[in-house]
């Protein structure tokens, strides 16, 4: 069995790294046109003080940066300029071709007044078309955008202004809105203190996010499709997320890729809330506790690293399929990996390799379909994760119910797993700060599971190790126990 499963390991590798090849290949392609893999041509700069802004954070300087921005539009494109100083603003109109480059020393800053704000209209017949308009308020706005970029080393400042009319009583206008654009990026710039998500795409395509670091506020980069239209060809490389609430999330992606970011969050790490096709999310670093507090609850332990949760909030039906994630480093989080469907669902390929983990101290790591349908083929190979512990026979005995929005307490300390046809665990080592009397691992309604090089501590007075329910097959190698009988 290990030859057929590491056969078809080195097919996904491959499909995922020819897929992206060829995104980034076409990207290049257009560069000279302005792709999302470079900066766009700069026909000209329009330096904003020629336009008539202050940059002394006093004078609300809307009119003559829209202004700056509509004069580069104007001429073919370009860049426009933002010396050092300090623009107080509401809404920016980004048009085609137009790059805003923040000079280091240069800080655009939220107006305080929500009148300043103005909004994206999503399609109405889009789950977002029916969210109450305001929510769609900006301090950077962009529609239909080709070749348009953001970039640094400059400081955008959300301002922290709060709506008590908007969601939660509190969340006002985001920092960056960008809806229908094609070869869009954001690189090089600092984005603090956003009034709700810092960075939201909404059906965008060939999008490059470099660079960029985030601090306080909501959510970090959260972009989202719509049924039938996902977001497509998502890079975020090299980023840092410093965030009150998760650091990337979203929903209907096609060809993501997640690589060499800092994630540090007072809720997840990346938390997917619907379907997705050719995710990687490679060579990250996710810790807790977050650095600054969820605004809504004003805690700031770290929740799941990665939460790939389906439908959970509300029914968005489609598949979860090709997803690696690989070379991640996880410390002091809820659990590593929520991997959850709900009805309308359905999962295929999820590959995990080289993931160290620890201080992981609220629950096992889970792979759970609550759909008809299960996950079809999930693996964890090169695996190693180090749990708090101090579960007793009492916690054992937990009932298991379907997941809320976030990862919860389970009874077992290890894995939990629930209506996959085949999970493997290949070289996945596991281990504990403090005793747990609970099982290692509970599967339910499991086809085909392989245990090969799976290692983990047994303790005198503790339940059996593996809990089985309905699992048909079970292939055991290289594990201190004889094979299990489902």
């Amino acid at each position: 069995m290990a030859p057929n499963m590491n056969l078809h390991n080195h097919s996904l590798l491959v499909r995922a790294a020819v897929s992206f090849a060829l995104s980034l290949a076409l990207m290049g392609a257009d560069s000279e046109s302005g792709s999302a893999a470079a900066q766009p041509r700069a026909k000209g700069r329009f330096d904003v003080r020629d336009y008539g802004a202050a940059g002394d954070g006093r004078t609300l300087d809307s009119l003559a940066l829209n202004q700056a921005i509509q004069a580069c539009a104007a001429a073919g494109g370009g860049q426009v300029l933002f010396p050092p100083g300090t623009y107080l603003s509401g809404s920016l109109h980004l048009r085609n071709g137009v790059t805003l480059l923040l000079e280091a020393g240069a800080t655009l800053v939220g107006s305080t007044n929500l009148a300043d704000y103005e909004r994206f209209a999503p399609p109405a017949d889009t789950p977002e078309g029916r969210f109450r308009p305001a929510w769609h308020r900006a301090l950077i706005l962009g529609d239909g955008l080709q070749d348009t970029a953001v970039i640094g080393p400059g400081i955008i400042n959300g301002n922290k202004v709060f709506d008590p009319q908007g969601e939660e009583r509190m969340r006002g206008p985001h920092t960056i809105l960008l809806g229908n654009g094609r070869h869009l990026t954001l690189r090089d710039i600092t984005i603090i203190d956003s009034a709700n998500y810092a960075v939201l795409l909404e059906n965008c395509q060939q999008v490059e996010v470099r660079n960029v670091k985030i601090t306080g506020g909501w959510d970090g980069v959260h972009f989202r499709g719509w049924p039938g239209r996902a977001c497509r060809d998502v890079t975020i490389v090299g980023c840092q997320f410093y965030t009150g609430d998760d650091s990337i999330a979203g929903r209907y992606w096609e060809n993501v890729l997640i690589s060499d970011c800092i994630v540090n969050s007072s809720c997840n790490g990346i938390r997917l809330i619907g379907p997705a096709t050719h995710l990687v999310i490679h060579g990250c670093l996710f810790y807790g506790p977050g650095v600054h507090p969820h605004r809504t609850s004003n805690r700031y332990n770290m929740l799941a690293a990665i939460n790939l949760q389906p439908g959970a909030w509300d029914k968005t039906e489609g598949v979860l399929d090709d997803v690696l994630i690989a070379d991640v480093t996880m410390r002091n989080v809820t659990t590593p990996f929520h991997f959850t469907l709900k009805p309308g669902n359905t999962a295929g390929r999820l590959t995990i390799n080289r993931v160290g983990a620890t201080g992981v101290y609220r629950a096992a790591s889970s792979v759970e379909s609550w759909a008809d349908a299960p996950f079809t083929n999930v693996v964890f190979r090169d695996v190693s994760i180090e749990f708090d512990g101090g579960g007793t026979l009492a916690d054992a005995r937990l009932p298991i119910k379907p997941p809320p929005a976030d990862a919860r307490p389970l009874p077992a300390w290890g894995f939990y797993a629930r209506n996959v046809k085949h999970l493997a665990f290949e070289n996945v080592r596991l281990s504990l700060a403090n005793g747990d009397l609970r099982p290692v691992l509970i599967g339910e309604r499991v086809e085909r599971l392989t245990l090969d090089g799976f290692k983990f501590p047994r303790l005198p007075g503790a339940a059996d190790p593996l809990l089985l329910t309905n699992v048909a097959e079970v292939h055991v190698r290289d594990t201190d126990l004889p094979a299990p009988k489902p």
